[in-house]
């Protein structure tokens, strides 16, 4: 089906055709003064210069040609030169009754679908996720839904962090605790035991002494580092040891990641694009483009349009030791060798944008990626405290995202305990929906980009623009169709009819909206534009819950009518919720 939008316009245009101007000035957008129309037109201004006329007499002589209209009413010319105008209401019925029959909504897909590539998650191997992996992985799902639903063909990947120092600090620390292991012993020749010497409660109390012993020891540092180096170099039972760790914090993360109803196509790290690097350096020192430098290789990606300095890419330091940079290039070789995608775009922290700008210009210098491909920074905001500093534990500490989690479960299970409405078998999974509703919802309803203060006693309200509040309509409309069930009506069937009263017809129009929404949440990569319809579409139904007697309706045509865009409503509020990430109870 075609955006509603899209056939006003049609509408508009054929009116500024028979009046003898060019249909292209028939750009119609939702009125930003509802009060006094719900679309309008800017065309007459846009073309008065072209036509030389005054904009008024265009929008009057357009208006003049839309007298009589099955699909607009109250069609008006104001100054200076707008037309303002209603939907009709017998048209806006037909519209729905259309949508009623449209699997996808009203959404219409990508006429030219692309393969895009998406790099979210970021953690890195024996590290608990904190709040900080929260964002990335929350706005990535989003995103990737939003664009599957679209019609892409999205490839996901998780991206560890697992062949840096953190492993040879694990590795030694391990190697002071128990020196007996038989990883340490390098005449070992037979098979390493396939359990691992550690718990992941373990792994995670490991890592933290051997870095904050790292930061006092220098000689423990340098061992280390050396652990580190000789691991990278493939000595045999530090890769065992490394295996070991991969398996044990992959199950852990895998775990978590479920918990927030996050999940990746791939489960690569650092480790798997290793074997790129040495060709990749050469090939950069072929062209010219990699040269050395107080003995470190670089690559200079600064441009004359630079309003500030870019520093050069740092491939190798002097000690040939490669770095972030040149690994995430090595992983544009990979992507670029295995799937060759329209789009790679990185949902990564905003501070991270120089580093960025760096590895994508010369991965564009150096010919990594084709010219055409799009490579993409999403930077996201930090998540604050009420203090406006990064969310911290109430000791200050920075908090597991597993304890957050908990923390706004339990928060969910008293509130909705104290709601008496659901039974107390089933009020722990209510709380798990709801609480991740509470999370992502808070999240996502805040622009990407910007920092935003993460408030659990706001994000967990039943009232105002949260989570629960979408959950708690849709439960509402649950309720309603089951009791209607209840009563042996054939809720299914009828048409949508013209709206009789204010709330019926705001309802009906925000409904219409659905696949401009979607489009714009698309096309800019933008989840909390998709929150806020969905918002105003709960404000808009609410509304007409409250005015409207819905089953006790004696017209029954008029009732069946309701009922279908209550049906409607489900529909496209349990859609966008999924495409945020999280799904609704039968009751809260």
């Amino acid at each position: 089906m075609e955006k509603l939008v899209k056939l006003l316009e049609k509408e508009l245009a054929d009116a500024f055709e028979t009046a003898g101007y060019d249909p292209a000035l028939a750009k119609v957008t939702v009125s930003n003064r509802p009060d006094l129309c719900e679309y309008q037109c800017n065309g007459a201004m846009a073309g008065a210069k072209a036509c030389h006329k005054p904009p008024l007499i265009i929008a009057q002589d357009v208006v003049a040609k839309l007298s009589g209209s099955d699909v607009l009413s109250d069609v008006e010319a104001v100054r200076p030169g707008f037309i303002n105008f209603n939907v009709a209401g017998s048209f806006l019925a037909d519209y729905l009754s259309g949508l009623l029959d449209d699997p996808r909504l009203g959404v219409a897909k990508n006429n030219v679908p692309k393969k895009l590539f998406m790099d979210y998650g970021g953690p890195n191997v024996a590290k608990p996720l904190h709040v900080g992996h929260l964002r990335s992985a929350i706005i990535g799902e989003s995103i990737k839904r939003i664009a599957r639903f679209m019609g892409d063909e999205v490839i996901s990947d998780i991206h560890l962090g697992d062949w840096g120092l953190q492993m040879g600090l694990i590795i030694t620390e391990l190697h002071h605790r128990h020196p007996e292991l038989p990883y340490f012993d390098e005449s070992f020749e037979g098979d390493y035991p396939q359990e691992a010497p550690f718990t992941i409660a373990e792994l995670e109390e490991i890592y933290p002494c051997a870095s904050g012993k790292s930061k006092e020891d220098e000689a423990y540092r340098a061992e280390a580092m050396e652990a580190t180096h000789q691991m990278q170099e493939g000595r045999r039972g530090y890769l065992a040891l490394w295996k070991h760790i991969l398996s044990v914090s992959v199950a852990d993360l895998r775990k978590n990641y479920e918990k927030l109803d996050v999940s990746f196509d791939l489960w690569k790290g650092e480790s798997d694009v290793q074997k790129y690097i040495p060709q990749m350096i050469d090939d950069m020192k072929a062209k010219g483009l990699a040269y050395e430098d107080a003995g470190a290789l670089i690559v200079d990606v600064k441009d004359e349009k630079d309003a500030k300095e870019v520093p050069p890419c740092i491939l190798l330091k002097s000690d040939g030791a490669s770095l972030y940079t040149t690994t995430d290039l090595a992983t544009l070789v990979e992507r670029q060798k295995d799937y060759a995608p329209d789009e790679i775009l990185y949902i990564v922290d905003k501070r991270q944008d120089l580093h960025f700008v760096q590895v994508f210009r010369c991965a564009k210098k150096a010919g990594i990626v084709p010219e055409e491909t799009v490579l993409t920074f999403l930077g996201f905001g930090t998540m604050n405290g009420k203090d406006g500093k990064p969310f911290k534990t109430r000791d200050g500490g920075v908090m597991r995202l597993e304890n957050l989690i908990r923390e706004i479960e339990e928060e969910m299970f008293r509130k909705i305990v104290e709601n008496k409405s659901v039974k107390d078998t089933d009020a722990g999974k209510t709380a798990q929906q709801v609480g991740l509703a509470a999370i992502k919802y808070g999240d996502l309803s805040n622009q990407a980009t910007k920092d935003y203060v993460f408030d659990v006693d706001r994000f967990t309200s039943f009232e105002g623009n949260t989570g629960p509040y979408l959950l708690y309509t849709i439960v509402r409309i649950k309720s309603i169709l089951a009791r209607s069930a209840r009563d042996g009506e054939a809720d299914g069937a009828g048409a949508v009819l013209a709206p009789s009263v204010e709330s019926e017809k705001a309802l009906m129009l925000s409904l219409a909206l659905f696949g401009q929404a979607m489009e714009t949440a698309y096309q800019e990569k933008a989840p909390h534009k998709l929150c806020a319809y969905l918002y105003e579409l709960s404000n808009a139904f609410n509304r007409f819950y409250h005015e409207t007697k819905i089953l006790t309706e004696e017209d029954l045509s008029r009732k069946a009518s309701f009922l279908q865009l209550l049906h409607l409503s489900l529909r496209t509020l349990e859609t966008g919720i999924d495409l945020l990430g999280f799904s609704a109870p039968d009751r809260m």
